[in-house]
């Protein structure tokens, strides 16, 4: 919230407004962009109780309520027994909402614990034990869809991590199936900005749980690249979009994958092509400068 809008309660709320009005739209364009649900789809929202997991379970409550589309939303926490996990804030927020909802208990805590030595970071093992105990709760609960939380910087500060550290051009995918073969996982978040969900948790007053009970540190490579990311944007305002816009214009000829093109096969036909040697034309780059997400139609790039 910017200073005058905390001295002027009606711009809050009018900035407040405008804010909701915004997450709501994007994540409506990414669910319709990747055909993200479908009529009689039963989501199960990950719920967390982080700023994320709770935007997109408000977002997903209210378009189920007024979208033409009928599905249902059920919220699934993970409690995996951290040390002062306040277990009380999830089920008493979610009942008063009456978000149909199930809170799932296992204690991977204490597995991660033993086998991981003091020191190393849990992240990787926490996470793949995490998600094996909710495919098996989607299942359960027959579930045709796992939404998740990640939202437009997740994406982009994977794209540079694999870049970086792994030698690959791969990113988030805003939808996907799941590594057991038998989910259908969606980002419907995937085109909000973080500091935007930020603020809408600020807005909506959700009962954050914080983060670090596990006593594990964020992953210093992310750090370093959300860092990075932020200074481009406060130096070049319009960079961080163009990237993010990038991803969704992929020209697989003008990369250097064979699997993805077949460079073996190619031959000059005399005919004129669109994704021929042009490395870049300036013309028709995309204009940035308003920092929103640049919506192409599907025969460009």
């Amino acid at each position: 919230m910017t200073a005058a809008a905390a001295r002027d309660p009606r711009k809050a709320d009018f900035e407040a407004a405008k804010r909701r009005k915004r997450i709501r739209r994007l994540v409506g364009e990414a669910i319709a962009d990747f055909s993200m649900i479908e009529a009689g789809d039963r989501v199960m929202v990950c719920v967390s109780g982080g700023k994320d997991s709770y935007a997109l379970l408000d977002v997903l409550v209210h378009l189920r309520d007024c979208a033409p589309v009928p599905f249902e939303v059920v919220a699934v926490n993970l409690d995996q027994r951290h040390p002062g996990f306040p277990a009380h804030v999830l089920p008493e927020y979610l009942a008063s909402r009456g978000i149909p909802h199930r809170i799932e208990v296992q204690d991977t805590h204490s597995v991660v614990k033993r086998v991981i030595p003091e020191g190393k970071t849990m992240c990787s093992l926490c996470s793949r034990l995490r998600r094996g105990v909710l495919y098996r709760v989607a299942k359960e609960i027959g579930a045709t869809r796992i939404a998740l939380g990640h939202h437009r910087d997740d994406i982009l500060e994977t794209f540079f991590l694999n870049l970086f550290h792994n030698g690959k051009i791969k990113a988030m995918s805003p939808k996907l199936v799941s590594d057991d073969g038998r989910h259908v996982v969606i980002r419907p978040l995937a085109y909000v900005e973080e500091k935007d969900l930020a603020a809408y948790a600020a807005d909506r007053a959700f009962p954050i749980i914080p983060c670090d009970l596990c006593g594990s540190q964020e992953n210093l490579q992310r750090k370093h690249v959300k860092a990075m990311l932020r200074e481009w944007e406060r130096r070049h305002p319009g960079r961080v979009i163009s990237i993010f816009s990038a991803l969704t214009r992929v020209t697989p000829s003008h990369l250097m994958d064979r699997k993805l093109f077949d460079f073996a096969g190619l031959v000059a036909d005399g005919l004129p092509h669109p994704d021929g040697d042009t490395a870049l034309d300036p013309q028709e780059l995309p204009d940035v400068t308003q920092g929103t997400l640049v919506r192409f139609s599907p025969g460009r790039g």
